[in-house]
């Protein structure tokens, strides 16, 4: 479904030049939820956007079903991005707009009619469990409301991939539950291919098929997430499994304390593994 090859992207201003993304190159297969983790800074929003057609990347190649993004025109470029949803970062609804009216947005840019537009967010609705609040405006509905109207609003053009750029962020435990529901849902239900990025490694842990591990624009580690788990060395075995502390139980943090590698810069804390390039599981 998706295959990048050795894809970088770099941000150049007066104060100097950020490498966002460094030869990452992964695959994503049909119908699976992949995790894309790492710390603020990694290059998961970069990649976020590359995936939704919305950043070009300066080498390298995105491939979505055996087509070379890079290589279409203006036109089919359209095509292409209607057949991806994305789910911002943070809050991202219309004020003035009712729940219904907010997932409906992307129909009415389209030029869908309105029957056909009723039928396709009542379905999505229904999906999020939130049909009774259809009239609801956003400032009257929680903040895990919210994010999973936002997740309706990426589905109801049935695209073929979901992309959700840290969907749990802000949300509290009852709310990030309902979101990654909804995601698992959307699989399921719809079989959409969904990429989550995330700072957060339970949201790995709960939801994903498959995980990428990214820091500094560079992929560490990639594969399925049983097979990864089971190898002490993996990168992550050892993020993604949650801390046991003999008082207060499992912990949740988003990353071990212990940094896997000396040269990284103060504060940039990951499990410790071998030197050398990126793994992948078979």
């Amino acid at each position: 479904m998706i295959t990048l090859e050795n894809l970088s992207k770099t941000f150049r201003s007066t104060s100097g030049s950020v490498v966002a993304l460094d030869d990452v190159t992964l695959d994503v297969p049909a119908g699976v939820i992949a995790g894309v983790v790492g710390p603020a800074g990694a290059g998961k929003s970069t990649l976020a956007r590359v995936l939704s057609l919305r950043e070009r990347p300066d080498s390298g190649v995105f491939r979505l079903d055996g087509l070379d993004t890079g290589a279409l025109d203006e036109r089919t470029l359209r095509i292409a991005r209607s057949r991806i949803g994305v789910v911002p970062s943070g809050e991202s609804l219309l004020g003035q707009r009712t729940a219904a009216g907010n997932i409906a947005l992307p129909l009415e840019q389209a030029g869908v009619d309105g029957p056909h537009r009723r039928e396709r967010v009542g379905k999505v609705l229904d999906l999020i469990g939130l049909t009774d609040k259809a009239a609801i405006y956003p400032a009257d509905l929680s903040a895990g409301q919210r994010q999973r109207v936002a997740v309706a609003r990426a589905l109801v053009g049935d695209p073929a991939v979901v992309l959700a750029d840290d969907p749990t962020a802000t949300l509290d435990e009852d709310g990030a539950a309902g979101v990654l529901a909804v995601l698992d849902r959307a699989r399921a239900e719809l079989g959409a291919t969904i990429l989550v990025a995330t700072q957060d490694t339970s949201v790995v842990r709960r939801i994903a098929d498959d995980v990428a591990v990214l820091d500094h624009g560079r992929l560490l580690e990639s594969g399925r997430l049983l097979e990864l788990v089971r190898d002490p060395d993996s990168l992550v075995a050892q993020a993604v499994l949650p801390v046991i502390d003999p008082v207060a139980g499992w912990t949740t943090r988003a990353w071990r304390t212990s940094c896997w590698s000396a040269s990284r810069p103060s504060g940039r804390c990951f499990p410790r593994r071998r030197a050398g390039s990126a793994r992948t599981s078979p």
